[in-house]
């Protein structure tokens, strides 16, 4: 399998840079996971950093099927992205960390979990709760937003989400989950979640929706930090928070693998604000500060 993707280096480096993995959320994402990572690639290679994003294994030039992945399998393509741009002449090979987004924050934790020859990692928008809990939460709002608090609807479109969820977790195939949509009448708000479900993808589904972060969370050996949109309607922010601390309290969890939070107020799932496509204020500037406090991103070094 081969991995496809963009490597952008700042304009007037001349000496050994830093540089950040990008990793893109769920579904087929490409090298720019959607318009979210031009942005800040454009950002972090001002500020002095080598960056690297990649096609998910079967998107754009990529080879393979995301769809017949497991989570270990997205984190070694990480490691790959990783290895990549450790191996670049340009690039400060111990400097150089992950960015995953969504559900590339579970790929990135994943990649990093026990390994002590990396300076940090980042998670964007990443669910401290499991996928099955993130995407009732992400499908609730969407109802709520379709029929109003407390409309019946809601409630009947999450109990049959909540069947689902259990069909996934039987290893039931997809004929007889979508027995059960067709049953309850194939709910028009239930699209959010299952428009798109076929065969592959259902497999897919049932393989991550119990994934639980906190082993990951537990084995970090760098600093992590969580970044969050506080309107995001997708992620709950300030479930997935405590997830994060716990497990930064726990006793297991190394001193040097500090955690740093910060919620963006009115930032959405891509830190956008409302109504707008513009990120909001302050929100690189903070990534590209935090990074480079921990390995700086050009000082001519080799190690």
């Amino acid at each position: 399998m081969e991995l496809a993707g963009s490597l952008r280096m700042p304009v007037d480096a001349d000496l050994a840079v830093a540089g950040v993995v990008l990793v893109g959320g769920s579904g087929p994402t490409d090298r720019d996971n959607g318009t979210y990572f031009p942005p800040i690639q454009q950002h972090l290679a001002e500020a002095g950093f080598a960056v690297l994003s990649y096609d998910k294994r079967g998107v754009g030039q990529s080879s393979g099927d995301w769809r017949a992945a497991t989570m270990d399998d997205l984190a070694a393509d990480a490691g790959a992205a990783l290895g990549f741009l450790r191996a670049r002449p340009e690039a400060r090979p111990q400097a150089v960390g992950l960015f995953g987004h969504s559900e590339g924050g579970w790929v990135a934790l994943r990649a990093s979990a026990g390994r002590g020859d990396l300076p940090w990692v980042v998670t964007s928008s990443c669910p401290g709760v499991s996928p099955a809990e993130q995407e009732r939460y992400a499908l609730g709002n969407h109802l709520k937003g379709l029929h109003g608090e407390g409309h019946p609807e809601v409630r009947g479109t999450l109990d049959l989400y909540d069947q689902l969820a259990e069909a996934g977790r039987r290893n039931a195939d997809f004929s007889t989950a979508q027995q059960l949509v067709d049953d309850a009448g194939a709910p028009p708000g239930l699209a959010y979640y299952w428009g798109d479900v076929d065969e592959r993808l259902w497999s897919f589904l049932k393989r991550k929706q119990d994934h639980d972060p906190t082993p990951d969370l537990l084995r970090l050996r760098c600093p992590h930090l969580a970044l969050f949109g506080g309107a995001d309607p997708t992620v709950p922010v300030a479930d997935s928070i405590r997830v994060f601390a716990s497990a930064a309290c726990h006793s297991a969890r190394l001193q040097r693998a500090a955690l740093t939070v910060e919620v963006f107020p009115g930032g959405d799932h891509r830190r956008r604000a409302a109504d707008s496509a513009a990120l909001v204020p302050g929100y690189l500037d903070k990534v590209s500060q935090w990074l480079a406090d921990r390995v700086g991103p050009s000082t001519g070094g080799s190690g």
